[in-house]
């Protein structure tokens, strides 16, 4: 065919799509009889799909028949049913783009414009994958951000983000939008979605639509649908237990309702600007007899409050030497989780009040005329916004003079008042009506940490949206579980592909990366990433390895363009047609004996390995008494010899078998290996 008389075809559909739209507009002059909603994400600027069924879903009135159009050429209807949903399918085109899609009833029309066809990715998981590129300052930061953000116009990727959103049921919609990615929309995003994204986007040069759907500091459990939740025996209780809570959960919202209630936003302009602070808290005369008490330094998760996020403010009266008065003096409080607005005698000498400082130490001075000999009144506003909580330091609280020379202890037991509850981004003010004490109780904590709720609250509401696959960076917090996790983590990937029904689509991770997860256990977090490595066992995932890109300072590693680039090499390599791309580093076959030494064979090292400022480094040898002692190991083709004279009989190798290991062996390709141990292998199909 000519290129005139294709465009002549194309015109000659456009203009019968644009009729067709006159049409529509034309028809809503009468009086509306139903209506149409869509979900969130079925929204102008949104990206299906290509070249295939993808499902579109919404609701009108009970028994409508809604008709579906779309500028690519595809014409479909479907009847809702008696509750007014309906769903149904339609065949997309090659990528491209902008196109409309038309809804239309009786006697309503909605059309979504500026679509495109590409290839859609949903990104999820915790704090890794939720760390944007403009990363949480002055710790946990993003390479090259600045530059990174800069850089980041490509209107044809474009991004999606599900709000945190904890539920006891499932949710069909979520607030939302699709964003052009710029650097104004980038910089809040998913910096290892974005990087994954755009490697495939300069690849295959198609548009290309990133969900993202994480949550910081969230266990493998909360993401799992309770369909299949309940089929793991450690949370068959679970379900029973959920039942319950939820009509708790109903009787201590009616009791929040009664609170002052203030949305959050995760920004330090929102925190700056909120004016928590009850001031008579802080004054030396005021009376806080009747408040209980803690010991501090302690994490709330070692006391009473437990899981609690919100404000807590603390008072500490200490006696002040006659030696330090008339002096300019230091507070040294430590690390305090998250956020802290610091007074002494009702007079502010502090604050740190912006996400992402939960690891800085806090150093505050305190002016000579604002302490007496005596008695004084240290007043501590802390604000945790997930997680943990609390004045957290190892070592005591001090104040001291400004040389450091002399100095004194507050640690001990503090007053405490809970001053608002942080459930579901809603920060809840107690008053004196209404305490924290005075609060419904709940048989279970109801936030992103429980089963199952942030599938409810944060997956269900997209799940039918169609994609092409799944990225996922998580497991931080089940260390300590690695062995549950052999079961969590398929059943959670399980749970996704059952529920979107699109059978077994992609599903590529990232290995969690060294750090001092456990210091009483400095294998805990090596169980956990064998667990991931047995999880590569199930058809179409792929891993990620990290130990050489980690950060023994942060549990959030600075390089996500290699973590994005390293999920980009799986799926360009499986799903789109890279077959000469190697896309993954070695990984344990099998182990062979002769006499003294113990043979490593490996996945993905067909060209050779290599090492990486050697010799090889974490080996160890066992024999039948299992006691491992360090190797020597040497590359020898694609295997790896290990010996030891201490071991004359081996029968197990393991390697990386530490939360901080950092190898330095690779594949030729410079991909590192996975860590493994040769004792408890297992393939899951076994």
């Amino acid at each position: 065919m000519g290129i005139s008389n294709q465009i002549k075809i194309l015109n000659m559909r456009k203009l019968s799509f644009i009729s067709l739209l006159i049409a529509i507009l034309l028809g809503c002059s009468s009086p509306q009889s139903d209506f149409i909603e869509l979900p969130s994400i079925i929204s102008d600027g949104m990206v299906l799909q290509q070249n295939t069924e993808v499902v579109l879903w919404g609701k009108t009135a009970p028994h409508q028949k809604v008709e579906i159009t779309s500028s690519w050429g595809t014409r479909k209807s479907v009847r809702s049913d008696s509750a007014g949903l309906w769903k149904l399918k339609i065949f997309t085109a090659d990528a491209g783009g902008p196109y409309e899609l038309a809804f239309q009833t009786k006697d309503t029309s909605v059309v979504i414009h500026d679509i495109l066809l590409g290839e859609v990715w949903l990104a999820s998981g915790q704090s890794n994958m939720e760390m944007p590129l403009t990363g949480w300052p002055p710790v946990d930061t993003i390479s090259n951000s600045e530059e990174e953000i800069a850089n980041a116009n490509y209107p044809q990727i474009r991004l999606f983000t599900v709000p945190k959103n904890v539920s006891l049921v499932k949710l069909n919609n979520c607030e939302g939008q699709w964003k052009q990615c710029t650097p104004e929309t980038v910089a809040g995003f998913s910096a290892t979605a974005y990087f994954f994204g755009r490697e495939l986007y300069k690849e295959l040069n198609i548009p290309i639509g990133l969900i993202h759907s994480s949550w910081g500091g969230t266990p493998a459990e909360s993401w799992i649908s309770m369909d299949y939740l309940r089929e793991i025996p450690s949370f068959a209780f679970f379900e029973d237990t959920l039942e319950l809570a939820v009509h708790q959960y109903d009787s201590l919202l009616k009791w929040m309702n009664q609170l002052n209630t203030i949305p959050v936003q995760s920004t330090k302009e929102f925190y700056e600007t909120l004016d928590f602070v009850d001031l008579q808290f802080t004054k030396s005369d005021y009376d806080d007899s009747s408040w209980p008490t803690m010991k501090v330094p302690l994490e709330w998760s070692g006391t009473e409050l437990g899981k609690f996020d919100g404000i807590v403010c603390y008072r500490k009266e200490f006696i002040l030497p006659e030696s330090f008065a008339r002096k300019d003096l230091t507070l040294h409080l430590g690390p305090i989780d998250d956020m802290d607005d610091t007074y002494v005698n009702g007079k502010r000498i502090g604050k740190t009040l912006a996400p992402g400082f939960w690891k800085k130490e806090r150093v505050y001075s305190i002016p000579a005329d604002i302490v007496k000999p005596g008695k004084n009144i240290l007043t501590v506003f802390v604000i945790d916004n997930v997680g943990g909580g609390g004045i957290y330091s190892s070592s005591d609280i001090t104040i001291s003079d400004t040389d450091n020379m002399h100095s004194f202890s507050i640690s001990g037991e503090w007053k405490f008042l809970p001053v608002a509850e942080l459930i579901n981004l809603n920060l809840h003010f107690f008053d004196s009506d209404n305490t924290y004490d005075s609060r419904p109780d709940l048989s279970i904590a109801i936030n992103q940490d429980t089963p199952t709720l942030l599938f409810n609250g944060m997956i269900h509401p997209v799940k039918p949206f169609t994609v092409k696959g799944i990225i996922w960076y998580q497991g931080e917090s089940n260390v300590g579980r690695g062995y549950q996790y052999r079961t969590l983590f398929p059943a959670l990937i399980e749970s996704w592909r059952g529920e979107w029904g699109q059978g077994d689509f992609p599903f590529y991770f990232v290995q969690i990366a060294p750090w001092y997860y456990d210091g009483d256990i400095p294998s805990s977090a090596a169980e956990l990433r064998e667990a991931q490595l047995l999880t590569m066992n199930i058809p179409k995932t792929g891993m990620v390895v990290t130990t050489d890109i980690g950060s023994l300072e942060t549990i959030h590693p600075s390089n996500k363009q290699e973590i994005g680039r390293r999920l980009a090499l799986w799926a360009l390599a499986k799903d789109y047609g890279y077959d000469s791309l190697t896309f993954s580093g070695p990984v344990f076959n099998s182990l062979d004996i002769q006499e003294n030494k113990a043979i490593v064979h490996f996945d993905y090292a067909d060209n050779g390995l290599m090492i990486k400022d050697g010799p090889l480094t974490f080996f160890e040898i066992a024999g039948n008494d299992r006691l491992y002692h360090p190797a020597n190991a040497e590359i020898s083709g694609n295997t790896v010899i290990v010996t030891s004279e201490l071991v004359e009989r081996p029968v197990a190798v393991r390697f990386g078998w530490r939360d901080i290991a950092a190898p330095n062996l690779y594949n030729v390709e410079g991909l590192p290996a996975s860590p493994f141990r040769t004792d408890s292998w297992k393939r899951l199909s076994e």
